[in-house]
């Protein structure tokens, strides 16, 4: 396929659940008042452990209210099967309802067959309480599980939808079921690089003429029982003494390690000539996308090569780039590797270029981060200015980024990566 003959992407709708709030305008006024939302942890017991605080979405409670406005018929199947959805589900789902009312969808406004959804995930866990019952009465006298007596003791207590709660897939799945979506749909695991994924893979679905409309989104949580002991005992996580509005701290040189938090994000992708016919409103144009791996304690290349990718893909010269949203682990390792990076594709531009990390607001959300920032930058470019990089006080000569700053220009052509 020739470049003229290249079907063009456009955002067109938007949607999120996130520690700053539920709708587009909660995220830009925490974000741009530079507000934390990490709080002490409410959604389970901490005792035990050395982490009592991280960035939960509390205005998120499963009630059907926090769906956004979404049409009768659709509100009624949601309702159906809340019990059949783990929270990261319910997440996905609200964000995606956000987004289609954001793009003025409704149930008559789309072809079901050219309208399809890629939705990412975290590896999904069941929660103890899931099995509590089950377990219990598997104990022997002296309180010891006995594994034997599962088949027939401890089975039948396990509600018998347990394991459609926990399937990655079936946020995509009650997505499209819910709206009608019959176009190509897929589900990503890939931890934060999910949503990323997810826009890729539905903004190419779109190019080759097999869809004029994707939802693309991501949804998942470090804030759970198991996910939490899992991200203690494998990264660097920050849980020391002071105020924790102020852990997270992206590139500053008192960085001390990831807060964890959860969250989901959608964005409605669209061909233009599709957009234009329907006088949709356009927040953006998706240029180009890359993605690279490599080797954990190594990311210094795959990050490079996925940045440059993406510009050539874009077809724009680095230094036309009017900011950067990085990923911002806030991580002593992490973020000297991602400043690196910067600096080989970016070049002496890295030094003037505004860098923003919306983690600084709510730490790592595990695979609904990128997209919940990404939607955070599409909105500074909205409003003409973008974010500070919060809690940056101490530069590190390590990572010399340019720190952006409340009312810093947005520009309208950034780049983002996860």
């Amino acid at each position: 396929m020739s470049q003229q003959q290249v079907r063009r992407v456009v955002i067109t709708g938007m949607g999120v659940v996130s520690p700053l709030g539920l709708t587009l305008d909660e995220l830009w006024a925490g974000l741009v008042e530079g507000r934390s939302g990490v709080v002490p942890i409410e959604s389970f017991s901490c005792s035990g452990l050395p982490l009592t605080h991280a960035a939960e979405a509390r205005a998120f409670t499963g009630d059907i209210a926090d769906f956004g406005t979404v049409p009768p018929d659709c509100k009624k199947s949601i309702r159906k099967g809340l019990k059949v959805m783990c929270r990261e589900s319910q997440m996905a789902v609200a964000a995606a309802q956000r987004a289609l009312h954001d793009g003025g969808f409704g149930p008559e406004d789309h072809q079901p067959e050219r309208f399809g959804c890629v939705f990412g995930s975290d590896y999904m866990l069941t929660l103890p309480e899931d099995f509590t019952a089950g377990v219990a009465a598997c104990r022997g006298a002296t309180g010891q599980f006995e594994f034997q007596r599962w088949g027939d003791a401890g089975l039948p207590l396990l509600n018998p939808l347990w394991l459609l709660k926990y399937l990655p897939n079936m946020p995509a799945s009650h997505i499209a079921i819910y709206n009608d979506l019959r176009g190509p749909s897929n589900s990503i695991t890939a931890r934060e690089a999910s949503g990323h994924l997810a826009v890729a893979e539905a903004t190419m679905t779109i190019q080759r003429g097999v869809a004029d409309i994707m939802l693309a989104g991501a949804t998942g949580t470090r804030v759970h029982p198991m996910k939490t002991v899992h991200a203690l005992q494998n990264e660097q996580v920050a849980t020391g003494d002071g105020e924790p509005s102020e852990w997270s701290r992206p590139f500053d040189a008192g960085r001390r390690g990831m807060v964890l938090g959860e969250g989901a994000a959608v964005l409605v992708l669209e061909e233009l000539g599709h957009a234009l016919a329907r006088s949709a409103r356009i927040y953006g144009e998706v240029l180009g996308h890359a993605a690279s791996a490599g080797a954990v304690g190594a990311r210094r290349r795959p990050l490079a090569l996925a940045m440059g990718r993406a510009l050539s893909a874009a077809g724009v010269a680095p230094d036309s780039v009017t900011h950067i949203h990085a990923q911002g682990l806030s991580t002593s390792g992490g973020d000297r590797e991602e400043a690196a990076a910067m600096g080989d594709v970016f070049g002496e531009a890295a030094a003037r270029i505004p860098t923003v990390a919306a983690k600084s607001h709510f730490g790592n959300l595990g695979a609904g981060g990128g997209l919940v920032e990404c939607i955070g930058s599409m909105l500074a470019v909205r409003n003409g200015e973008l974010f500070p990089l919060l809690n940056y006080s101490t530069p590190d000569a390590a990572c010399p980024v340019r720190p952006a700053r409340r009312g810093d220009p947005a520009g309208d052509l950034f780049i983002s990566s996860a």
